[in-house]
């Protein structure tokens, strides 16, 4: 099971607000501007970098500052027009990814170090003083380098507003939570929670204090409190769940009353709590963004289904490197080798309904998209490890054949049920029989 402690690193590739960077390079550029301001060089090499008087000096800072101001309006006025194509077309849960987007937050501190640098130099302007050689000279780099960070934005926008480009972000993440979060298919270092014998005695039911969507769970930190009072707790919601309050997010057995209410506080400080959803531990977030991306595609408006069948494929290679995961309910030990937690987590099966619920339902009259959601399907029966993700394999391409539209025509309906049976011989092992086609009608749209 994916768990954290705190202060380790995150899935997501950036977590500081939009407004961090700008506002400390503001802050750093500010304070730098005004030490400038006071070298006053009379001579030399300093003194010959500026060959114009205050007057002309006052003058480029005034034009730095004024199109510092300009090009970050018209930066904000594309990332807004970005945030809501991104919300219509695509998903409301995309944006994210364009606040916590490194490149947008760079070229904004740079703007606002520009600006600020400007106003800070121009205390040092005096007509009855040398020119500030240094401040005129940075000012006008930062003036440079401004112009460049908004060729370098208008670029990267255009970039990121591709369908592709945000499908293969949300992968990124999603697969870079799967590789940190989830132990090895093989690894047998965890205990399974069936040694822990909770059934037995009444415990003591955790309520959440505050509602919310579980960001991480900490489960170092609730093994040190249940080992501190000889207590035994399994939580009961996994990372990405919906919390309301009062509702019941741990079971704790301690000895006594006193011993169960110190133990149910450090639970609910493990189980941290956020006002929406991230990826932080949850890899399920991740194809929920796909999923909408690829309903999306498929509405009226819309009627795109080879984006929903490239969301498909991304939610495939996903599928795929957790066949080759630990999932499942772990046990959690103390220093001394005692099973103090039991963390849930998700299964296949939750994954299978997620990546092909919505879509099959939504796509069921569009046989292009029941296809790829049958090749995903072929693609995870190759890499299956045991029965029981073989059984929830064949359970989802049962549910997605039978979501065939009625009267479909009949070559497409043959596509769909041809698929449905490479399913079956990939799951038996005969993969040559399996992915054998014509002209690779199998592989592509």
């Amino acid at each position: 099971m994916p768990t954290t402690s705190r202060g380790r690193s995150s899935a997501e590739s950036s977590r500081a607000p939009l407004w961090v960077w700008p506002a400390t390079a503001g802050l750093v550029a500010a304070v730098a501007g005004w030490l400038l301001g006071e070298v006053e060089p009379r001579s030399g090499v300093l003194a010959g970098l500026w060959p114009s008087d205050s007057s002309a000096a006052g003058s480029l800072l005034q034009v730095v500052a004024t199109g510092a101001v300009t090009i970050t309006t018209l930066t904000l006025s594309l990332t807004v027009v970005a945030l809501q194509l991104a919300s219509s077309q695509f998903s409301p849960r995309l944006l994210r990814d364009f606040v916590r987007d490194r490149v947008t937050k760079a070229v904004l501190a740079v703007f606002a170090a520009t600006f600020t640098f400007a106003l800070a130099g121009l205390r040092g302007i005096d007509q009855a003083e040398p020119v500030p050689t240094l401040v005129c000279l940075v000012a006008a780099l930062l003036g440079l380098a401004s112009f460049g960070a908004l060729l370098a934005f208008v670029t990267h926008i255009a970039r990121m507003l591709r369908v592709d480009s945000m499908m293969v972000r949300v992968h990124d993440e999603t697969d870079t939570a799967i590789r940190v979060f989830y132990r090895e298919y093989g690894d047998r270092s965890a205990r399974s929670p069936d040694e822990l014998d909770t059934g037995r005695a009444r415990g003591t039911p955790v309520r959440a204090t505050r509602s919310g969507f579980v960001r991480v769970t900490d489960a170092e930190h609730a093994v040190r409190a249940a080992q501190a009072q000889d207590a035994v707790v399994r939580i009961e919601v996994r990372p990405g769940d919906h919390v309301v309050q009062g509702s019941p997010i741990a079971t704790v057995w301690a000895a006594g009353g006193t011993a169960a209410d110190s133990v149910a506080d450090a639970v609910r400080e493990a189980v941290q709590l956020s006002a929406e959803r991230t990826i932080d531990q949850d890899a399920g977030f991740g194809f929920r963004q796909l999923e909408d991306i690829a309903i999306k595609a498929m509405s009226p408006a819309v009627n795109d289904p080879t984006t929903a069948a490239t969301a498909v494929g991304h939610m495939a290679d996903l599928l795929v490197r957790l066949t080759g995961r630990h999932l499942g309910a772990t046990l959690h030990e103390d220093a001394e080798g005692v099973g103090r937690v039991v963390v849930p987590d998700r299964d296949l099966r939750y994954y299978l309904d997620l990546a092909c619920g919505q879509l099959r339902r939504f796509g069921a009259g569009e046989p292009t998209v029941l296809v790829a959601l049958l090749r995903m399907l072929r693609d995870v029966a190759v890499v299956c490890r045991d029965d029981e993700q073989r059984t929830a394999v064949a359970r989802a391409a049962d549910e997605v054949c039978g979501q065939l539209a009625p009267q479909p025509l009949e070559q497409d309906a043959d596509g769909v049920r041809d698929l449905r049976m490479r399913v079956d011989l990939a799951l038996a092992g005969r993969l040559e029989d399996a992915f054998a086609d014509r002209a690779g009608e199998t592989r592509s749209i």
